[in-house]
């Protein structure tokens, strides 16, 4: 499980790029998701504020959960909080470059990951190409007419 400080992660991958205020959330999110998709996991992204108010965008991930801290609360409290009610603390990835955030991680035996290693490593992930598996001939051409004519006569369909 991967739990990420969104705005942390979002500052750090803005100043990596050079079109840094072209970078949204909504495109964080995105990418974070499908390196999750491919790579098997689930993951949980947390936010300063109650966020856009439109907030369609954030459909439709499938590995990512999208949250946000509220008005009441900062987002790195509540990243401490989903810390320290973790089951399986040692199963947990938490990733941010916040020096409070990371010693909540290590107080519970959580892997603490910086934001510029983690997103390095989704880069990595995304240039990948997908490994296509080869498709059978049959497929693209169909199956011989003395196969056919076999099946028709196996099926009781040609005499």
């Amino acid at each position: 499980m991967l739990m990420i400080d969104g705005y942390n992660l979002l500052r750090a991958v803005q100043n990596l790029l050079e079109q840094a205020s072209d970078f949204t959330d909504i495109q964080l999110c995105r990418m974070v998701d499908e390196y999750l998709y491919r790579t098997k996991k689930r993951g949980q992204i947390i936010f300063d504020g109650v966020g856009p108010r439109d907030k369609s965008g954030f459909n439709n991930l499938r590995n990512l959960e999208v949250i946000f801290s509220g008005t009441i609360h900062e987002a790195d409290d509540v990243i401490e909080k989903l810390i320290r009610e973790n089951s399986a603390p040692r199963n947990l990835a938490v990733v941010s470059s916040d020096r409070r955030i990371k010693t909540a991680a290590n107080k519970r035996k959580a892997d603490a990951v910086d934001c510029v290693d983690f997103w390095t490593e989704v880069i990595k992930q995304l240039e990948k190409k997908k490994k296509r598996q080869a498709e059978p001939p049959a497929k693209f051409y169909g199956i011989s007419e003395a196969e056919t004519e076999y099946w028709l006569r196996e099926f009781g369909l040609l005499k």
